[in-house]
């Protein structure tokens, strides 16, 4: 038989009917001859009320306590979902991630996936059984913790576990019909894509884009993982990721994505010496802090303004380290600002196509809408702005690039 892998996300269960047509769909695979492994977040909002829980009791919960609560949540969905599927008389096992061999880093709430040891699913698989297996979660490798792998990371799961078990191809079942030009809750005429690069798409991700977490895009690229993104609503088809030539390769632009969960520091009057930038982001690093857009802006008397934009979560934690590591390099001080967004252009054919970012940025001015931070590569361009502005800059943007469909003929349906 083929190994199916199949994820399926919190909004795909998040109520009993919606557990009873996941198991139907898992069973209706199971049944077409495959192998199936399917991989469960999970339900609805569980997560987000674990951690309100928490913070009724803490100000500040030690993060390997947060793995053990969070990580209750995948078990809740996959006992269920194998109740589901036992009842429609199939074959079926419930496992955690540490028991199907998932071994991680020691990085609590965020570890990243260091190997899978799928003896126990191969086992399971070989005497027929379906397997659901909890996402979000693993073992620790030095200490032999629970760790959870951050927000999306069932998606980690899943591809970890098609690429050790040697699947054709990961499903990851969403709440959209697939990837889009852009978020189609802000731009309704948004196009969905037929398929889209592992470097496309790890951009997108990276820059906002939801539907996939970024590291399930970089292990997929890693292993050749082919990844097929589609609704758990219908059974079209939707968005291949992948890494060999696309249908989409005449787009310059494949899509438009924005992040509303920004925040902004300025260390100001950094003395401008070697080894100033590495002591301030190895310190973030250190405490596992993403930093993201970063401007150097020298000024006289041998210093510098040192601005950088990290996630509006890891603010607090941020600002703590940063102004520590400013008053030992002597800065004059910490600025931060919140209020701000992110949109970004993506496509593998900027490097070859001049003229692009002049077009992005005229689809803002023509709005009023003012840039206060560029970061670019060769494949992506991005703005920091007002976050109140956010919303009216993607559909510039998309408009200015001609990415959307042809009136009255949108494929952006969300699923509700």
């Amino acid at each position: 038989m083929n190994i199916l892998v199949q994820k399926y996300g919190g909004s795909s269960v998040g109520t009993p009917e919606r557990i009873k047509a996941v198991a139907s769909r898992i069973v209706e695979s199971r049944r077409s001859g495959n192998s199936v492994v399917a991989v469960v977040s999970a339900m609805g909002d569980t997560t987000d009320e674990l951690i309100a829980l928490a913070r009724q009791v803490s100000s500040k919960p030690p993060k390997r306590e947060m793995d053990m609560l969070l990580s209750t949540g995948e078990q809740i969905s996959i006992a269920l979902l194998a109740m589901a599927i036992h009842e429609l008389g199939e074959p079926v096992i419930s496992l955690t991630g540490p028991q199907v061999g998932i071994i991680t880093d020691n990085a609590h709430t965020r570890a990243k996936i260091l190997r899978v040891e799928p003896d126990r699913v191969r086992s399971e698989l070989a005497k027929g059984r379906i397997v659901i297996v909890a996402g979000f979660q693993g073992l620790s490798r030095d200490d032999a913790e629970i760790t959870t792998l951050g927000r999306g990371g069932s998606d980690t799961t899943a591809v970890a576990l098609a690429a050790a078990l040697g699947a054709d191809v990961c499903e990851i079942y969403t709440d959209v019909d697939g990837v889009f030009t852009a978020d189609p809750r802000v731009v309704p005429t948004a196009r969905k894509l037929a398929d889209i690069s592992y470097g496309e798409m790890l951009e997108m991700a990276s820059l906002g884009a939801v539907v996939l977490q970024p590291r399930s895009v970089e292990y997929a690229s890693q292993h050749g993982v082919v990844i097929h993104v589609r609704s758990s609503f219908s059974s079209n088809e939707g968005t291949y990721v992948r890494g060999e030539k696309t249908v989409e390769r005449d787009m310059v632009v494949v899509g438009v994505a924005h992040d509303t969960n920004v925040a902004k520091i300025v260390v100001m009057d950094v003395p401008d010496r070697p080894g100033v930038a590495h002591r301030i982001f190895s310190a973030l690093a250190a405490e596992q802090v993403n930093v993201d857009m970063i401007v150097q802006s020298t000024k006289q008397e041998n210093t510098t303004d040192l601005l950088f934009t990290v996630t509006r979560d890891d603010l607090p934690r941020t600002l703590e380290i940063i102004d520590g590591v400013a008053k030992e390099l002597g800065a004059s001080g910490v600025l931060h600002t919140t209020g701000l967004g992110k949109v970004s252009i993506v496509g593998a054919g900027m490097v070859s196509n001049p003229g692009v970012a002049a077009r992005m940025f005229e689809a803002l001015a023509q709005r009023g809408i003012n840039i206060q931070v560029i970061s670019t590569s060769e494949i992506k361009i991005s703005c920091l702005i007002d976050l109140d502005a956010v919303p009216e800059a993607v559909r510039a943007i998309h408009e200015a690039f001609n990415l959307s469909v042809d009136e009255g003929q949108s494929q952006a349906k969300v699923a509700g």
